[in-house]
């Protein structure tokens, strides 16, 4: 975790519920795609289940990027680090 969200999870609870959410979703995701990929288990059903999961952490992703702007708290982390606090979310870097 940067320094940066260290900050925000400190300050922020909505910021850090959104990072949790997105960091279960990616995990999620990565970790069944892995399953999938060793037993090589391919088929339409498995396909469908990635491409959901792929699509709960790009809803969770966006949602935690779109918060930041929209946040007086993390846009004061902003101003504090010298950032634009419209243009500069600092999300995850998964």
């Amino acid at each position: 975790m940067s320094k940066q969200q260290f900050i925000k999870v400190g300050i922020c609870n909505k910021y850090q519920t959104l990072l949790e959410e997105c960091e279960r979703a990616w995990t999620s995701w990565k970790e069944r795609r892995g399953e999938i990929s060793q037993l090589r288990m391919v088929s339409k059903n498995r396909g469908d289940e990635l491409q959901t999961l792929q699509a709960s952490y790009a809803r969770a992703y966006t949602f935690l990027e779109n918060h930041a702007p929209n946040c007086s708290l993390c846009q004061l982390v902003a101003r504090i680090e010298g950032r634009d606090p419209e243009n500069s979310s600092g999300a995850l870097f998964l």
